[in-house]
């Protein structure tokens, strides 16, 4: 990617997080609301624009339409076939006004604005529509924050790459607000426990059906700062343990995942190769200590333009 990667500390921009956070939500349920139901969830995601972020085409029966966040002009943006186009000023604002904006958008290129009307994953969560408290709207932060996304995005597609089983897309969970890639072993899990706030049991189920090494990226919040994450589910014996790469990651008891400072990779000399390294080390200690088949399941990562190698017979 051209430049340095972006500073990004949550504390600069924690109360805009939280609304763009909120205001993600809001779109995602409505990909969510229109949307057949995908493995794992993989249906209600947002993906990494080089403007921002979008749910991408949602197919319901007003026809196709695309929301979008632009975070170079600052402006949601709804689109629909035939050329229909509504958008508005990213800026201050209430959530409660932020949904109005959005219906208004959606129903302006005759889409249907229905949504499940509460925050997911969030505790103590307060309905879109009661809640009116102003909140900020730093631009610069936004844009920053972007600027991550669009240098981390490629390393995890790089990544994605290295692999010949199942492999979700880099997308972007409005949920908890991270960008993730997931690898599958291809053998079935245990039943997940539940209990994520404001979630129903049966979606995190689902989600967790099949055994997973999950790397991803989370902008920060509740004390923390940006960082990128890995687990296992479930985690083999030993995980906990593992020596993984670089030295600053570490592993989290509370969270059961290991973390690795976003300012660790923003500042390193080869900030790419820091971050993959980070991924590939962690996927071979969950791989390894959980038994995956990685003769038939690991390849090279892939080059533009250049088939993968298949042996001969």
């Amino acid at each position: 990617m051209r430049g340095e990667w972006p500073a990004l500390h949550y504390d600069d921009w924690a109360e805009t997080c939280t609304a763009l956070h909120l205001w993600c939500q809001i779109a995602g349920k409505y990909r969510l609301a229109h949307t057949p139901w995908v493995n794992h969830s993989w249906h209600a995601t947002l993906y990494v624009t080089p403007r921002g972020l979008t749910t991408g085409p949602v197919h319901e029966a007003g026809g196709c339409v695309t929301l979008s966040f632009d975070f170079v002009d600052h402006r949601l943006v709804a689109e629909a076939d035939g050329g229909a186009r509504a958008d508005f000023a990213l800026e201050p604002m209430s959530v409660a006004e932020f949904l109005s904006r959005m219906r208004a958008a959606v129903e302006g290129v005759g889409g249907t604005f229905v949504i499940h009307g509460a925050p997911n994953e969030l505790p103590d969560a307060v309905p879109f529509a009661e809640d009116t408290a102003p909140r900020p709207y730093d631009a610069d932060a936004v844009a920053r924050y972007h600027g991550a996304l669009l240098r981390i995005v490629p390393v995890f597609e790089a990544f994605r790459t290295g692999f010949l089983g199942k492999v979700s897309p880099v997308h972007l969970f409005w949920g908890s607000f991270d960008l993730a890639v997931t690898r599958f072993s291809g053998r079935p899990a245990p039943p997940h426990p539940g209990g994520i706030p404001n979630l129903p049991d049966a979606v995190s189920r689902e989600a967790y059906s099949h055994e997973v090494s999950s790397a991803g990226f989370w902008p920060g919040g509740g004390g923390s700062d940006a960082a990128f994450y890995a687990y296992a589910y479930p985690a083999p014996e030993g995980f906990d343990a593992s020596r993984v790469e670089p030295a600053a990651a570490r592993w989290d008891e509370g969270l059961g995942e290991f973390l690795l400072p976003y300012e660790a990779v923003q500042s390193a000399e080869d900030p790419a190769a820091t971050l993959m390294a980070f991924l590939r080390s962690t996927y071979d200690a969950a791989a390894d200590l959980g038994g995956w088949d990685r003769a038939a399941l690991d390849c090279r990562i892939g080059v533009p333009g250049v088939p993968r190698p298949v042996p001969a017979e």
